[in-house]
């Protein structure tokens, strides 16, 4: 996936170098010939491998990090998703997600990420049961809790905790806990990952795999 994302990359520098100098005539058929030419060789003989050597050295970076300093990464990790779920940047993580499940068979970063929502639910379901007398945002909540349930996050961010402020921090806090507890397990050698990227709350029970039993 990195070596692909690369190539796209090299392929709009090369667009956008083939047409500062190709005829306007000719535009139609010579650049996206040389863009895809160059583009594509570059890919096969240099970018995939390179790509590949990223992808192994983030793989090993990734358990070296959960085995070494296993309660602090995941801290760190559950404590800051939902910041990058509302800014969009958790996509980026999509790659080495992929890296993970290519080199091992499942990704142990979902699991800790998905903690994030776990904390956002419990924010929700607080709120829920202390602002008795606000029936609008309890109506949200209720309409918006199935979908955290299953690890879709954004409704009960943008319509519950960011806009009351503290129970986003709460949030926040709740998803470094999880983290911290899965990654101290982590770091004891226990693993657990999920073997496909995207669903994550209760959907993710089924997608678990690990080097222990389910216990």
């Amino acid at each position: 996936m990195l070596g692909a994302l690369a190539a796209a990359l090299l392929g709009t520098y090369v667009e956008k170098w083939c047409r500062t100098w190709v005829p306007a005539t000719l535009d139609v058929l010579v650049t996206p010939t040389l863009t895809v030419l160059v583009a594509g060789l570059a890919t096969l003989y240099g970018l995939m491998y390179a790509a590949g050597e990223i992808s192994t050295a983030i793989g090993t970076a990734s358990n070296w990090l959960l085995a070494t300093t296993g309660p602090f990464a995941g801290l760190i990790l559950g404590g800051l998703f939902l910041p990058l779920v509302m800014l969009g940047l958790h996509q980026a993580l999509i790659p080495i997600h992929t890296t993970l499940i290519e080199q091992q068979g499942y990704t142990v970063l979902l699991p800790i990420l998905a903690m994030a929502g776990a904390g956002q639910v419990g924010a929700a379901v607080a709120v829920y049961f202390r602002l008795r007398h606000d029936t609008s945002l309890r109506t949200t909540i209720k309409s918006a809790l199935p979908a955290g349930l299953l690890g879709v996050g954004e409704p009960l961010i943008y319509g519950v905790s960011l806009p009351l402020g503290r129970p986003f921090l709460t949030a926040c806090a709740g998803g470094a806990a999880g983290g911290a507890f899965v990654g101290f397990f982590a770091m004891l050698g226990d693993k657990v990952g999920a073997t496909a990227i995207g669903p994550s709350g209760w959907a993710l029970f089924p997608l678990l795999a690990g080097n222990r039993g389910w216990g």
